[in-house]
């Protein structure tokens, strides 16, 4: 099966609710694909404001900075209609950096402000004693039930790179924790909303089954 960039797959599963997968020129776009062609999804890569609002589901992909991922999508026009996609209920997931953009700030570089979709902050590991940016496999423990983990065992391995994490306000936003140095929120999720602080595409069979999860919540939430 392949995925079309830029359009949607009309092979077999044409039938299938419209997914985008969100065009910022993240470096993982391909990665992510592949990934869900392989849980049978028909998605879109775009950078179309137009396709996101005709979306029935959404994944913001992410690597880099923060202050680089939000001059990008406010120079391709998407900070706003990704905040509309997101209060419509659709199902939205955002991977590692596509995490950390929907809270309040980031402490990157100073200080970038973000989507404001979560409340909450990124912070800097600031260790001395442990290797940053924390790179490689580690282990994610559930904190609750939620249609995107079903079926991945409680202490799954996944995949991490990266320097900053999620420090949300409200607890109750964690969906799974990880521990490096300290455990550190790496799943949030509230209402429509998940996000992964791995990537899922990098992670083998658990990544996999994560976002034929995502896909099946998209169908289900559109009634297909």
């Amino acid at each position: 099966m392949t995925v079309a960039r830029g359009r949607a797959y009309t092979g077999t599963v044409s039938a299938q609710p419209l997914l985008v997968v969100v065009d910022y020129d993240a470096g993982n776009l391909r990665s992510v694909e592949r990934a869900l062609a392989h849980a049978g999804m028909a998605a879109t890569v775009s950078a179309d404001p137009a396709e996101l609002a005709r979306a029935r589901g959404a994944i913001l992909p992410g690597v880099g900075a923060a202050s680089d991922t939000m001059a990008k999508l406010r120079a391709r026009g998407l900070e706003g209609p990704l905040r509309e996609f997101i209060a419509s209920g659709r199902p939205f997931l955002g991977v590692c950096m596509g995490l950390q953009a929907l809270l309040d700030r980031s402490e990157e570089g100073g200080g970038q402000e973000c989507l404001g979709v979560l409340p909450g902050e990124v912070r800097h590991f600031g260790f001395e004693r442990l290797k940053v940016p924390h790179m490689g496999w580690n282990q994610v423990a559930w904190t609750r039930e939620h249609p995107i983990m079903a079926g991945i065992a409680d202490g799954a391995w996944f995949y991490f790179v990266h320097s900053f994490y999620p420090a949300p306000a409200d607890p109750a936003l964690t969906l799974g924790e990880t521990t490096y140095g300290f455990t550190f929120p790496s799943v949030l999720a509230r209402g429509n909303v998940a996000a992964t602080q791995f990537h899922p595409e990098k992670s083998g069979a658990a990544g996999l089954r994560l976002y034929a999860n995502f896909a099946g919540w998209v169908r289900e939430a559109a009634g297909a």
